[in-house]
């Protein structure tokens, strides 16, 4: 366990990459881009299967299945 004035590397990493974008779906078969445009990355499909959520191997996203969706 950390003391309280322990500092941990997101702390005091100051380049340290953001969490994640998380969006919320409602459909188990999700698409993605990266955002499109100059910034983004080829369109690539993903099927989340029995999990309610599923990660982009090209930018992190996170998809995650809205409560109460059937994920049709």
């Amino acid at each position: 366990m950390s003391s309280p004035t322990e500092k941990t590397l997101v702390d005091t990493a100051p380049n340290a990459l953001p969490a994640p974008e998380v969006i919320e779906v409602t459909s188990k078969r999700v698409m993605c881009d990266g955002g499109g445009g100059a910034l983004g990355h080829p369109r690539v499909w993903y099927d989340m299967g029995d999990d309610g959520f599923v990660e982009c191997g090209y930018c992190d996203r996170r998809f995650v299945l809205k409560d109460g969706a059937d994920g049709h």
